[in-house]
């Protein structure tokens, strides 16, 4: 090797050492800002500068920006536009660059960075960091060390310590990503959990009420929620918030929460859901709002009433086949302060009542077309016959054969048996015959000897008339009374609604029958001859006794060959 080549040669090979060096530690540098850091103090040492830095392109942002650098000056947060400096002009050509003399070029954007004390940048080397898919940044080396001018083979070891560079930061930015989707992956499944939790346990056997969500993607921002009150009302909510993601995720749990809240105090569905939405408005991102339904459900009078902002229409089908639908009468939630939302109502006597989130309706069968709400009436229709769990899994399975694009909720709220007697009277005296006539007559249709019949119609006057005597103190005025009587597989459910004011169920107990004293015997007489019984005040006001009567038991009963035209005991205490 000749003496001129030397130099050259011992260049290379410190060069090639540095590089191996370079290559070396960053591959073992699994942090990105670790690694930035690192790229920079290696690259000033290898070049034998005075200064380094690392920039690499925020995509977001549009912009250049300094991550990392060694030196004198600290100039990392610096932001460039993708045209500005030196920086901005080296990646916009994809080459390597040498300023001589940076005070002369216009496109040194460190001259405004200068003062009397400061770093005093002479020359300047600029390669662009370049992967294949283009570049995502650049390194730039400030002042060679004693003095000299950065030359052509400074810039081609730049451009060569560029090449691992881009390597250690797509590696980097790879696991940083890998780590980003794992931090994100938990906090899915800690929503996902959250949201399960809000959910509602299932309630088996002849409960009215089933539900079930099915997320589009890790988390849903459908809901549903139901819940008994202490008048034995059910209530009940579902709702479907725009948009996806973790920003719906956030706003189901509050919302779910604000309706569960307002829910609890009994208001009428149309004040609960204004008050839901008032409250909602208060925080609430701009664009955002929540499709829902409120209501109740009472199983006694089978009566279903709700109120509807802006969810899907409900369903109401009997077990003719005979559809109605409900439309929504109020706006979304979210959208309007002070908004009055109108209450629907229907009889549930032999029918059901299907709430569906738009996911139901947006389905997309295997032509292309989405199901609509016509696609879920007919699938309806086509597994009424099914016992209640059954039909809500086949309806499920039937939309998840197509393509799903959306959260998913489905309620169905199941009505009874229609009521063999339904009847209100007012609650007067005059009026306890025709009762005991209606009653008579629908009792005598069923398998009971007459013994039983008179019994349970005599029960029925005493409770009317006690109802009147004492309930309502004798005064009637508009005061009435609803009777139900309903029949369900081996059980006769006896139900009477008042409209006076609440009482005390805790003092309304039978007497001890051996206490010589006149009436009193009203409810000693229900509570032999009933299997169950239970008095519950109404929120609003009013009363409900509901009486069971199995018809195989065993219980005794009294003989009556005629009710009393009035009453002879008193339901107290």
């Amino acid at each position: 090797m000749s003496a001129t080549a030397s130099p050259a040669a011992g260049r290379e090979q410190r060069l090639l050492a540095r590089l191996a060096d370079l290559s070396q530690r960053l591959a073992v540098s699994l942090d990105l800002e670790e690694t930035l850091l690192q790229v920079a103090a290696l690259i000033a040492d290898a070049m034998d500068a005075e200064a380094s830095a690392v920039f690499l392109i925020d995509e977001a942002q549009g912009r250049i920006v300094c991550r990392a650098c060694a030196g004198p000056v600290d100039i990392r947060g610096l932001s460039l536009r993708m045209d500005q400096g030196l920086v901005g002009r080296a990646i916009a050509r994809r080459e390597c660059e040498i300023v001589r003399d940076a005070s002369t070029d216009p496109d040194f954007a460190g001259r405004q960075l200068q003062n009397p004390g400061d770093f005093v940048t002479r020359s300047v080397v600029t390669a662009p960091i370049m992967t294949s898919e283009g570049p995502i940044g650049a390194l730039q080396v400030l002042n060679k060390r004693g003095g000299a001018l950065f030359g052509a083979d400074d810039a081609d070891a730049l451009r060569l310590l560029a090449a691992p560079t881009a390597l250690a930061l797509n590696h980097a930015r790879l696991v940083d990503i890998q780590l980003t989707q794992n931090r994100i992956r938990r906090e899915l499944t800690m929503a996902r959990r959250l949201q399960r939790s809000l959910l509602p346990r299932r309630r088996r056997g002849a409960f009215p009420l089933r539900a079930l969500n099915f997320p589009a993607r890790e988390i849903s921002g459908d809901f549903y929620d139901f819940f008994e009150l202490p008048d034995g009302r059910i209530a009940f909510t579902v709702g479907d918030v725009a948009g996806k993601g973790l920003d719906a995720s956030f706003l189901m749990v509050r919302c779910a929460s604000l309706l569960r809240w307002a829910g609890k105090e009994g208001l009428p569905p149309g004040q609960w859901l204004a008050r839901a939405n008032d409250e909602l408005m208060e925080a609430i991102a701009a664009g955002m709002f929540v499709c829902a339904v409120a209501g109740y459900y009472d199983p006694w009078t089978q009566q279903a009433v709700w109120a509807n902002a802006g969810f899907p229409p409900l369903l109401r089908v009997d077990r003719a086949g005979c559809f109605r639908r409900f439309e929504a009468e109020g706006p979304p939630l979210g959208i309007l302060g002070g908004m009055h939302y109108p209450e629907q109502a229907c009889s549930l006597d032999g029918a059901a009542l299907y709430l569906f989130s738009d996911g139901m309706t947006d389905v997309r069968g295997d032509d292309g077309e989405v199901l609509g709400v016509d696609g879920v009436q007919a699938a309806v229709a086509e597994m009424r016959q099914l016992p209640p769990e059954a039909r809500l899994r086949a309806l499920v399975r039937q939309m998840r054969k197509m393509t799903m694009t959306d959260d998913t909720t489905l309620m169905v709220l199941e009505g009874e048996s229609p009521a063999l007697l339904r009847m209100a009277f007012p609650a007067q005296a005059s009026q306890l015959m025709p009762m005991r006539h209606a009653a008579d007559a629908v009792l005598a249709q069923l398998p009971i000897d007459a013994e039983l019949r008179a019994s349970l119609v005599l029960a029925l006057d005493e409770a009317c008339a006690n109802i009147i005597r004492h309930a309502f103190g004798g005064d009637c005025g508009s005061g009435r009374i609803e009777l139900i009587i309903r029949r369900e597989h081996n059980e006769l459910h006896l139900v009477l609604s008042d409209t006076a004011a609440c009482v005390d169920p805790d003092r309304i107990r039978p007497r001890n029958i051996e206490e010589c004293r006149p009436g009193g015997l009203g409810l000693c007489f229900i509570d032999t001859l009933m299997d169950e019984w239970r008095i519950t005040p109404l929120a609003g006001g009013g009363n409900r006794l509901w009486m069971l009567r199995r018809l195989d038991s065993a219980r005794p009963t009294v003989s009556s060959t005629e009710p009393p035209a009035h009453a002879t005991g008193a339901i107290s205490a």
